[in-house]
C-alpha cells in the first residue's frame, strides 16, 4: 500500500528589496529638487495649453484675401504747340514767347535765312506785285532770320490772334499806329537798333538780320516771357494712300512771286519752289511746309502815305487746304482782329489742319488763283 505524501504549504517571502524606490512613500522627501521640477513643468504645460485654448476660442476668422487688380497705368500727359502743333516735351514749352518776324522776298533779298524753321508763314503782296513773308515762330529758334523789312497793316490784323511779339523795321502809317498803340508787343528796329545789324554781304535796304539769342533777351527784357493764344485747330494725320493733289500752282503777282508746290508723299511735306526754282533757306535747304492753303482776299491799292496794298484780312472768302495729298475747298473766316482765322467745311465744320509748319497765301481776288493735280 502506497503511503500518501504529505504536501507542504508553498511560503512565499516577500522581499523589500525586490521593489522600486519610488513606491516607497517616502521618495519624494528624498528627492526634494526633482519633485519641484516636476512640478514647475506641469503647471507650465497645464498654463500653456490653458491660453493657447483661450486663444484660439477668441480668434476671429480670417477673411479671405480677395487679390487686387492691377491698376492701370495712368496715360502719359502730351503737350503741343499752339502755334504748329508739334508734340513739345512739357507744359512750360507750350506757353513760350511767340515771335512774329517780317521778311522780305524780293529777288534782292534770296535765299532767306530762317524761313524754314518758322511755325506759321502768311505771304500776301506788299507792294507792286513784290511778296513779303509774316513768319511766326515759338519752339523753333533760328540762329538767323531775315532780310527784315517794314510792316504793313494786313499784317498786323494775321499776327494778332498770336499774342505774339512783331519784329521789323518800321512800316506804312497805319501799321505803325497800330503797333504803337500799347496793345502789342512791338519791337520794331527803329528802337530796339542792338537786336538787328546790318549784313555786309548784301546792300541796303534787303541786308537787316536778327537771330533768336538777341530777340529772346529783348523779349525778355521787355517782360514779354510768355504767349497764351489759340492756334488753328490741329490732327495726327498720314500721307493718303490715293492723293488727289500731289501738284499744286499759286499765282499770287507774277512769275518772280509766283510759287509751286510738289507734294513729297515720304515726309509728308509739300517742297516749294518760286519763280521756277526750288525756295531755299540760305542756311537749312529747301521749304517745305506740312500744309499750305491758299486765301482768296479782296485787295486794293490805296493811297495812304505813298501808294500801299489794302487787303481786306478780317471777314470771311474762299480757300483752299492742301495737306497729306489732298484738297478741300474751305470757307476761311475771321471775325475781328485778334481772332483767330477758322477753316470750315461746306457743312460748317471746323477743318484741323495737319501737325506742322503752315504755309498761308493770300491771293487778289480776280487776279490771283490756285491750280493742283
Amino acid at each position: 500500500m502506497l503511503k500518501r505524501r504529505n504536501k507542504q504549504p508553498r511560503v512565499i517571502i516577500e522581499d523589500d528589496t525586490n521593489q522600486k524606490d519610488f513606491k516607497k512613500p517616502n521618495w519624494f522627501k528624498r528627492h526634494k529638487k526633482w519633485t519641484i521640477v516636476i512640478i514647475v513643468a506641469s503647471v507650465l504645460i497645464i498654463a500653456g495649453g490653458t491660453v493657447t485654448a483661450l486663444y484660439l476660442a477668441n480668434k476671429k476668422p480670417e477673411t479671405p484675401q480677395v487679390a487686387k487688380p492691377a491698376a492701370k497705368p495712368k496715360p502719359s500727359i502730351k503737350y503741343y504747340s499752339p502755334l504748329t502743333g508739334a508734340e513739345l516735351k512739357d507744359k512750360a514749352a507750350t506757353k513760350q514767347p511767340t515771335t512774329a518776324v517780317m521778311i522780305e522776298n524780293s529777288p534782292d533779298a534770296r535765299p532767306q535765312s530762317g524761313l524754314k524753321d518758322s511755325g506759321v508763314v502768311f505771304e500776301a503782296i506788299a507792294e507792286g506785285g513784290i511778296t513779303r513773308f509774316l513768319a511766326l515762330y515759338q519752339e523753333q529758334k533760328p540762329t538767323l532770320v531775315g532780310p527784315v523789312r517794314s510792316l504793313r497793316m494786313y499784317y498786323v490784323d494775321w499776327l494778332a490772334p498770336f499774342n505774339a511779339s512783331v519784329a521789323h523795321v518800321g512800316g506804312s502809317a497805319a501799321a505803325l499806329s497800330e503797333v504803337r498803340n500799347g496793345n502789342y508787343r512791338d519791337i520794331d528796329q527803329f528802337f530796339n537798333a542792338g537786336t538787328y545789324w546790318r549784313a555786309t554781304d548784301r546792300y541796303a535796304p534787303h541786308n537787316v538780320y536778327t537771330n533768336f539769342e538777341r530777340l529772346d533777351a529783348l523779349n525778355n527784357s521787355k517782360g514779354y516771357k510768355e504767349s497764351t493764344f489759340t492756334g488753328f485747330a490741329r490732327k495726327d494725320s498720314k500721307a493718303s494712300e490715293a492723293p488727289t493733289a500731289t501738284q499744286v500752282k499759286v499765282t499770287i503777282s507774277g512769275p518772280l512771286y509766283n510759287s509751286s508746290y510738289a507734294f513729297n508723299a515720304t515726309t509728308g511735306t509739300y517742297d516749294r519752289s518760286q519763280a521756277g526754282a526750288a525756295h531755299m533757306d540760305r542756311e537749312s535747304g529747301q521749304i517745305s511746309p506740312r500744309v499750305v492753303i491758299v486765301m482768296k482776299v479782296k485787295q486794293q491799292h490805296v493811297m495812304e502815305d505813298g501808294w500801299r496794298e489794302q487787303i481786306n484780312a478780317v471777314g470771311t472768302g474762299a480757300g483752299y487746304i492742301f495737306q497729306d495729298g489732298t484738297a478741300q475747298e474751305v470757307t476761311w473766316n475771321k471775325s475781328a482782329r485778334d481772332q483767330q482765322i477758322v477753316f470750315t467745311d461746306a457743312e460748317g465744320k471746323e477743318i484741323k489742319l495737319a501737325r506742322g509748319q503752315t504755309w498761308l497765301t493770300a491771293v487778289p481776288e480776280g487776279q490771283g488763283n490756285v491750280t493742283w493735280q
